[in-house]
């Protein structure tokens, strides 16, 4: 690093939040998209800096990339994660990197879209300590995550991994070498045990249905445990209050009827319908189409967060 990046990048660390997505556009000519976030104490370098729409990098994070870094939209990069090398990063659409995770990028690192490192994974494309000089060996070699591809906590990709599309990387497991895709794997050294496909559901409208009435169960259930709504009702349709406002929450099924909500009262809509929205709401979210509406509101947020959370839906602000 020059004396310059050197200065932003010590300034992007103590720099409020609000201010980074600027300083970065300004001083290194970074693609920064909308609703951008990058938290206190974290600091992003690269030679060239892009950062997709509504990504976010949570506090206490540093990523100093000697090479192209390129973030995707609505991706996450989580708190205590160090990325660092003399080559660059590339991370897709909609990606996760858990806490505590630790990225070498001596070697191209990429991870394609919907991809996913649980809480202190280690991902190295380097590997020396004792003297080459002295007949030791020494690894240099780029790991390749390709898309849909969820590593578990506590994984350990070694340089020249290669992982397939579609496959899945259980907790603690050691990889070396090419994953094929459509792959579940575990173990140290880790090997296939089993293919995505076999244990992959069909999903049909009615099972859509009932898997979304299982998530709104479970999201009254966490709410009003930790304090963060009130349940009033729960028949016909639940309605929760959130601070000083009440909310009705909606199921709209796959067919049939569409539920009545009263107009006067704010109501909030799960979709499992094709191409349907409410007439007279700008509160909804719909899971064929992974959408969201874009107005900020608490109940919604907090609904979106706890689906990505704890059950990996991810959803798109819907384009005005």
């Amino acid at each position: 690093m020059n004396i310059l990046r050197t200065v932003i990048f010590w300034l992007l660390f103590i720099m409020p939040p609000a201010f980074k997505p600027m300083i970065l556009r300004i001083a290194c000519g970074a693609q920064i998209g909308r609703g951008v976030s990058i938290g206190w104490f974290s600091t992003v370098m690269g030679h060239h800096i892009s950062i997709g729409d509504y990504s976010a990098i949570r506090p206490l994070t540093v990523i100093h990339c000697g090479g192209d870094l390129r973030i995707g939209r609505y991706s996450i990069i989580s708190s205590f994660t160090l990325v660092y090398g003399a080559a660059g990063m590339w991370i897709g659409d909609h990606c996760y990197i858990g806490p505590q995770s630790l990225i070498n990028t001596e070697e191209e690192v990429r991870m394609g879209d919907w991809s996913a490192l649980g809480a202190r994974c280690t991902v190295y494309t380097h590997g020396s300590f004792l003297p080459y000089t002295e007949g030791y060996w020494v690894r240099f070699a780029p790991v390749v995550i390709g898309q849909r591809v969820w590593c578990a906590a506590g994984v350990f990709l070694h340089p020249g991994t290669t992982i397939g599309d579609n496959s899945f990387v259980n907790s603690r497991s050691v990889v070396s070498g090419e994953i094929p895709g459509d792959s579940i794997v575990e173990g140290h050294p880790a090997r296939v045990v089993n293919t995505m496909s076999r244990m992959q559901r069909t999903i049909t409208p009615r099972r859509l249905e009932a898997i979304a009435a299982q998530m709104l169960r479970h999201f009254l259930t966490i709410g009003v445990h930790h304090g963060d709504l009130q349940l009033l009702t729960e028949e016909p349709h639940p309605l929760v209050q959130v601070g000083q406002h009440t909310y009705r929450i909606v199921l709209v099924p796959a067919s049939g009827d569409i539920p009545y909500s009263d107009p006067d009262q704010p109501t909030l809509w799960i979709i499992c319908r094709h191409h349907w929205r409410p007439a007279q709401s700008t509160l909804w979210l719909d899971l064929k189409t992974n959408q969201r509406s874009a107005d900020r509101n608490a109940v919604l947020d907090a609904l979106c967060t706890f689906l990505q959370r704890y059950y990996g839906v991810q959803l798109e602000y819907e384009e005005r």
